[in-house]
């Protein structure tokens, strides 16, 4: 080790102490999950950009295992381990290091294994307050260290929702839509398909597999899948797995006669992602253009003033906060508040922190029904430069 590394590493390890300290004197238990995690649970939740960039093995005993690419799933599972059930109030924090590949290349500020410091709580009722508490006490940990001049940037998953049940959207193309947010480009083009040509997918998958689906019947249609793709010589290999393939098989079978989207939902929808600017006045921008809308997002719109109200309680400065109605997580299983920390002097693609609400995670980890759930990390490399930085 030399004497540069020597210094960054006791310099992470004070910053990652007083972080810690930060957290636990507000009531968050420190646990510390294991760097190994059983691979299932992480393919099902994290979506598909951020699964293939898991590090994924096959241990001696044919189980497949990962290296966590985030620690917010292993926390999820230490809850479950602790409580029978799953909807006991908790509050936990940790400081560790993830792994993910990075296709770009590793850098300072997108290493392969990269610290992690962050707050997880379960259960709580007063959701809003939740959410605030969370992103106010990131603050707070960021500016224990040195870091001042932080932007707080929002983005809300419940409205967005909101705003496709407004549309009279079905709900397969909610769901398709939802997964397409993720990433710009494909939601203009699903968004376009199902304003022209819902059934545009269908006419480009084999016959002969669309013939042999069986529509209300996940089971069978996937034994369809299988012997087709068994016929035909082809491996399931991929990132889907062959049931997340018949969910979508048999979407695109019924979108053969879908009557296409109405051009004015289109425009709503189109209208509401393009809100973009301070948060103290995104809700009203968001209510305006939504007047009149039978079913329109207003108990989606009361939350988020709550929320802000809320955080201006705190002492967070709204007038450093900013809204974004595209501003989605990279990771899937986000369901509501997303938000991420940003410092001057980083790249726009390096948040210092970031988090939000996750209510069906809980699930996904082994929970028989979802769990209200809020928290947030903090990248603490990233953060060291950024407080180094402003220091130099």
């Amino acid at each position: 080790m030399t004497a540069e590394t020597a210094l960054k590493f006791a310099a992470l390890e004070a910053q990652a102490q007083t972080l810690m300290s930060v957290f636990t004197k507000a009531g968050h238990e420190a646990v510390a999950p294991a760097v190994i995690q059983p691979a299932d649970v992480f393919l099902d939740v994290i979506g598909e950009s951020l699964r293939a960039r898991t590090y994924v093995f096959t241990d001696p005993d044919g189980a497949e295992l990962c290296l966590r690419p985030d620690l917010t799933v292993p926390v999820c599972r230490i809850h479950l381990a602790r409580h029978a059930n799953p909807e006991t109030q908790a509050k936990y924090c940790y400081n560790g290091s993830a792994f993910r590949f990075q296709p770009q290349g590793a850098d300072a500020a997108h290493p392969r294994e990269f610290r992690q410091a962050g707050i997880e709580r379960f259960a709580d009722s007063a959701r809003e307050a939740a959410e605030a508490e969370t992103a106010a006490l990131i603050l707070k940990a960021v500016e224990s260290v040195g870091l001042k001049n932080w932007t707080l940037h929002i983005g809300d998953l419940g409205l967005f929702r909101a705003v496709l049940d407004a549309a009279k959207l079905p709900q397969r193309w909610q769901k398709n839509l939802g997964e397409a947010f993720l990433r710009p480009g494909a939601f203009k083009t699903e968004l376009k398909r199902l304003t022209t040509e819902p059934g545009a997918r269908s006419r480009a998958l084999p016959e002969d597999l669309l013939r042999d689906l069986v529509p209300g019947d996940a089971e069978a249609s996937e034994a369809a899948l299988l012997a087709y793709l068994d016929s035909n010589g082809i491996e399931l290999i991929g990132n889907r797995t062959a049931a997340e393939m018949v969910a979508h098989l048999l979407d695109a079978l019924k979108d053969r006669d879908a009557k296409p989207l109405d051009a004015s939902a289109a425009a709503m929808i189109e209208s509401y992602l393009a809100v973009s600017g301070p948060a103290a006045t995104a809700g009203t921008r968001i209510a305006n253009l939504l007047t009149g809308v039978k079913g329109g997002p207003g108990a989606a719109l009361d939350a988020y003033d709550r929320r802000l109200a809320l955080l201006a309680n705190a002492g967070v400065d709204l007038n450093r906060i900013t809204f974004s109605a595209e501003f989605g997580r990279s990771l899937a299983y986000y369901t509501g508040l997303v938000f991420e920390v940003s410092a001057p002097g980083m790249p726009p693609d390096s948040p210092i922190a970031g988090g939000g609400r996750y209510d069906g995670l809980m699930r996904s980890a082994g929970a028989s029904r979802d769990v209200a759930a809020v928290g947030a990390a903090i990248h603490t490399e990233r953060l060291l430069s950024a407080v180094t930085g402003a220091r130099s």
